[in-house]
């Protein structure tokens, strides 16, 4: 454990000019006690790692120095193998790229460890769209692939969801997939924003490139912007009483921080034995139509109007099944 932990510290400070000790514990997920510590060992054991003292300083390697600890193992080979993603890298135009790569790759593996790209295939595969949904690329993915690549600046006309179109020029910083569908996250102006691409009508490559934020990270921004949607979505406040049962089945129900949120929030039963919750949907249609599969195991409360639908709904069902 140890060993692989300090390989991987002299990885890193090989692939940057210096890292913190906080930046080295984050990646290591350790302490920097414990970075203090493996730094030493490296030094004692001929590796020339430098440590700068003071509120700026941090780790380096000095001397140009270069590890030769660069054979893979079989785990990490077959790991290697699973990091694409065949389809997304075929809809952005990158499939010849990515072919070579994975043969120059296979080539350069030891005669043991050939077979690896076949013993991940064989293994793990990853259908990226949801159940019932065609995949379709965008037709103009592949463009805005190009602009994110070479950090060039793109000139296009985008259809608004009320169907007017907009021309904009975008910095686009990064692609993502999900659930079949891909956004761009790109900056418009002074603020970064998300685009569906199957809603640009024309994308034309700037000249010019972009300077590219230095501390930008994809993932966390998606995750913020992702977050940010699924709760601006939720504008209707439902009051439920439900069950012991029906407290078990909200999260399959209704949206699940949703429903998270909503239960950790909620008091202690009733004398009836039923817990009270705010649930927070999307709209009334949509509460309706989710809400129907919690069955008697939940009552609506409010607003009026949907326990009105649901009322309704109990009174069709008593009398079609009644007799």
């Amino acid at each position: 454990m140890r060993a692989a932990r300090l390989i991987k510290m002299v990885l890193l400070l090989q692939s940057r000019p210096a890292m913190t000790g906080a930046e080295l514990a984050r990646e290591l997920e350790v302490s920097e006690r414990t970075v203090a510590r493996d730094a030493l060992a490296l030094s004692e054991a001929g590796v020339p790692v430098y440590a700068d003292r003071g509120r700026a300083g941090g780790y380096r390697l000095v001397g140009g120095y270069r590890t030769r600890l660069t054979g893979l193992a079989r785990g990490e080979a077959e790991a290697l193998f699973l990091s694409g993603v065949p389809g997304a890298l075929r809809e952005m135009g990158l499939d010849d790229a990515a072919s070579a790569a994975r043969l120059k790759v296979s080539a350069a593996l030891l005669p043991a460890l050939r077979d690896a790209p076949d013993t991940a295939a064989r293994r793990f595969h990853l259908d990226a769209p949801g159940w019932y949904q065609a995949p379709s690329a965008p037709p103009l993915l592949p463009a805005l692939a190009e602009a994110v690549w070479d950090d060039r600046t793109v000139r296009v006309r985008y259809r608004r969801r009320d169907g007017d179109e907009v021309a904009r020029t975008l910095a686009p910083y990064g692609l993502v997939l999900k659930a079949g569908t891909w956004y761009v996250c790109a900056r418009a102006e002074t603020s970064l924003r998300v685009y569906r691409v199957d809603r640009f009508t024309a994308v034309e490559a700037g000249g010019e490139r972009f300077a590219r934020e230095e501390d930008f990270d994809l993932p966390a921004f998606w995750a913020e912007r992702a977050a940010e949607f699924a709760r601006s979505i939720l504008r209707t406040e439902v009051v439920l009483r439900l069950t012991e049962e029906g407290v078990r089945m909200l999260p399959h129900a209704a949206d699940r921080a949703a429903a998270g949120e909503a239960l950790a929030a909620a008091g202690p039963p009733g004398p009836d034995g039923r817990t009270e919750v705010r649930l927070r949907m999307e709209s009334p249609e949509v509460a309706y139509a989710q809400l129907l599969a919690l069955g008697p195991e939940a009552e609506v409360v409010g607003p009026p109007g949907l326990r009105a639908r649901f009322a309704d709904a109990a009174a069709r069902a008593a009398r079609l099944y009644g007799g």
